[in-house]
């Protein structure tokens, strides 16, 4: 009996893959001699929501502050006794991304000079990335063409991608995730994703925050998949009532109707697509 119970845990822990729905920041803090503070105090606010994330840094004065919330604007300020504090400001953090934070502060009993402070939200090449990666958030969201109003139109923008495709592999061997749950068609011989055969969307694009694919990351936290692990997180509320409002119109005049000089037979058609969202 104790050796059923033991294989059906095993069984069930190698089901259980971990997504990501938030982001990091990481760094060193130093003085103006370049030597490490430790001790030092950080604390990123959430301008929208007014959510507030501190830490202070360790003995090498690194900070590593984890599962913070995605986008912003974020005001980060840095501060140690007898330093001057820095501030940053229209900080945006990215979906599974580390935002790495590197402040040099000067004294505070010297006179002020030329103070660097250098931050960069997303390497191409660190010890965080673990396989090529692809980030969508509200700003291309928002700012795209999207034909569909589908989240596959911003795929494609991922360099292996067509349609549902990454990598040449079928779309059944990728993992659609929201919001950190499985979000794939357990029925093998349907579309990827529920309502695909209808082209119907399961989440609308306003609801959608960010959009993460990773193409065979080597993360042990990522498992499920041979092609993509396509990552959606949703919105969230903020401290200030807003809404979106949208309106796409098309008909046969608006498609071609000649390819390679033959004509082709063009049906009527009418789609007018609407919507709105408020919170």
């Amino acid at each position: 009996m104790k050796k059923l119970t033991l294989l059906a845990v095993l069984f069930t822990v190698g089901f259980i893959h971990a997504q990501v729905t938030t982001s990091n920041i990481k760094g060193v803090i130093s003085d103006d001699n370049n030597q490490p503070l430790p001790g030092a105090t950080i604390v990123a606010i959430h301008t929208p929501t007014g959510t507030t994330y501190g830490t202070i840094t360790n003995d090498d004065g690194r900070v590593n502050m984890l599962n913070l919330r995605i986008g912003g604007p974020y005001k980060i300020t840095v501060s140690y006794i007898g330093f001057k504090s820095r501030e940053l400001n229209n900080v945006f953090l990215d979906l599974g991304q580390t935002f790495n934070l590197d402040v040099s502060l000067a004294a505070d009993t010297q006179e002020l000079g030329e103070v660097v402070v250098t931050a960069d939200r997303s390497n191409t090449f660190n010890s965080d990335r673990t396989g090529p990666e692809t980030n969508l958030g509200r700003k291309e969201l928002t700012r795209l063409p999207s034909i569909t109003r589908s989240a596959q139109d911003f795929y494609r923008l991922e360099p292996t991608a067509t349609g549902n495709s990454f990598g040449g592999r079928n779309d059944q061997f990728n993992n659609f995730s929201l919001d950190g749950s499985i979000f794939n068609n357990p029925f093998g011989l349907d579309a990827a994703t529920p309502g695909g055969q209808t082209n119907a969307q399961p989440i609308s694009l306003d609801a959608i925050d960010q959009i993460q694919v990773s193409l065979a990351p080597y993360d042990v936290t990522q498992a499920g998949f041979t092609g993509a692990s396509v990552n959606a997180v949703t919105k969230s509320g903020t401290n200030q009532f807003s809404g979106t409002a949208y309106a796409f119109y098309r008909n046969e005049d608006l498609t071609g109707d000649e390819i390679e000089g033959q004509k082709i037979f063009v049906p009527d058609l009418t789609q007018l697509q609407a919507g709105f969202s408020l919170g």
